[in-house]
């Protein structure tokens, strides 16, 4: 980034946004989309403006979610090589106008931009956070908000946790027991909830509107109780077990023996995956303590051949590294720094998978922020800000190459958020952080710096209204 000599652009009522193309012009109205309600000013899209966007392909150094902008008093010009940079680069100008431009209604100007050139691209390909639907479930609307906000920040997947002990939560038309007798509880008791196909449908066309790819997740072997209580028949002793709203974990398995258990995995994957345009489906793998140590070995190459069969690259917990692996698989750690834990993700890259970074201590923005926070966990510690931020995916783990890095995903699993806003609390301010670690290089970024950054987010997220937690740690702006 440089800081160009010379007036700031501004936003007027003769704003418009110049674009050539359908991803060009697609982008164009989303940012029109945008700026409308807060500056009250028509901004048509059409072939000419003072805010254009541009595909071109003599950007190719820069990749497909790389992108130019060139800010100057008599216009803004985004260049990138995709749609998906354009989109990048809209997300870059978004952030560099006044907060009050997420507003609903109109507001006063001005609506200025700095005269500055930025040439930008992401360090890590896989930059996702992942949300726990089915220990407490959100809503359609409530997903699309945190949809919305993690777009702010460039993250690229959405990582859904769709089934587990606690509640099974999209249809599957081959097993609906799944859904209305599996989705019909979660934490606590409550009555729990599942997505139509239509629905879960709406996720994925409003995660790709953000340039967002949706990894589903149907975890396996474990965390199977609410499929085992839907259906007796996947039960090894067929007998299934009451439904449950607990939150232990390491206490159900698939019936590994069973050939039923694999026509059951194909129609499953089967049917999620017709619904998944994303080329990753992820089966979970972890804490199935449940599973005969010599039967998880069997069953996850089964499992990864059923996935692969669907026309998906495998994605797992790390515990999966057990196991053969396939091509093109990838690996989510989520260990703590210990030995055994990084041996797991050593072994899957010896395999050739790349790995996803999701350090518990690190990442898992369920931890608590201190001992005073009102919900959360804190078995992997506390997580404060600083921490969150202040870690290197490359050295995370001795032994790896950056090179088998594909990138970073917060986790935020729901047993103690039963409330949306609850989530919110302990995403913000933590997950834009872990955007930046999995986008900006290692160099050049520190912790003194970025908490000063951070603190400038308040008046936006006040704005946007977000119950984001004010820690102490970070020096925030007054709105």
């Amino acid at each position: 980034m440089a800081a160009l000599d010379g007036p700031a652009f501004e936003l007027t009522e003769r704003s418009a946004i110049g674009a050539s193309g359908p991803e060009a012009t697609q982008v164009g109205e989303w940012l029109a989309r945008l700026l409308r309600p807060s500056t009250g000013y028509a901004i048509p899209v059409g072939r000419h403006g003072d805010v254009v966007l541009e595909r071109t392909g003599s950007l190719t150094d820069l990749g497909t979610e790389g992108y130019r902008l060139d800010a100057r008093a008599d216009g803004v010009t985004i260049r990138a090589l995709t749609g998906e940079g354009l989109f990048r680069g809209v997300t870059t100008l978004r952030q560099l106008l006044p907060p009050k431009v997420e507003a609903t209604t109109p507001k006063p100007g001005p609506w200025p931009v700095d005269a500055v050139s930025v040439t930008d691209q992401p360090r890590f390909g896989y930059r996702g956070t992942m949300l726990d639907v089915s220990r407490h479930f959100f809503s359609v609307d409530e997903v699309k908000r945190y949809i919305d906000l993690a777009a702010l920040y460039k993250l690229n997947r959405l990582h859904l946790h769709l089934s587990d002990d606690q509640g099974w939560r999209i249809v599957i038309d081959s097993w609906p027991r799944l859904a209305t007798h599996g989705g019909s509880t979660e934490v606590g008791g409550g009555s729990g909830g599942y997505y139509t196909k239509e629905q879960y449908a709406e996720i994925v066309r409003h995660a790709a509107e953000h340039y967002i790819t949706v990894v589903p997740e149907i975890d396996t072997p474990g965390h199977t109780n609410a499929a085992l209580a839907s259906y007796a028949e996947l039960n090894c002793d067929g007998n299934a077990p009451p439904l449950y709203a607990g939150t232990e974990v390491g206490f159900s398995s698939l019936c590994i023996p069973k050939p039923l258990t694999y026509d059951f995995l194909g129609d499953v994957f089967g049917e999620v995956a017709g619904l998944t345009p994303g080329d990753t489906m992820h089966l979970g793998g972890d804490e199935a303590q449940a599973t005969p140590p010599e039967q998880y070995l069997e069953f996850v190459p089964k499992a990864a051949q059923i996935v692969r069969d669907r026309g998906k690259h495998v994605m797992g917990w790390h515990e999966i590294a057990q196991a053969e692996l396939p091509p093109r698989s990838t690996v989510q750690y989520w260990g703590t720094g210990d030995e055994r834990t990084a041996e797991l993700a050593r072994a899957a890259v010896a395999q050739g998978a790349s790995v996803v970074m999701s350090p518990a201590n690190r990442a898992y923005l369920d931890m608590k922020y201190d001992d005073d926070t009102p919900y959360g966990q804190s078995w992997a510690g506390l997580v404060p800000v600083e921490l969150s931020y202040d870690w290197d995916p490359a050295t995370q783990v001795p032994g790896l190459p950056e090179s088998a890095i594909a990138g970073v995903e917060a986790a935020l699993w729901s047993e103690t958020l039963d409330e949306i806003a609850k989530a919110e609390h302990m995403a913000y301010p933590r997950l834009p952080g872990i955007a930046e670690i999995g986008w900006s290089p290692a160099t050049g970024r520190g912790w003194p710096e970025y908490q000063q950054r951070l603190g400038d987010q308040a008046p936006r997220w006040d704005v946007l209204g977000v119950n984001f937690y004010r820690s102490p740690q970070v020096p925030w702006v007054d709105p």
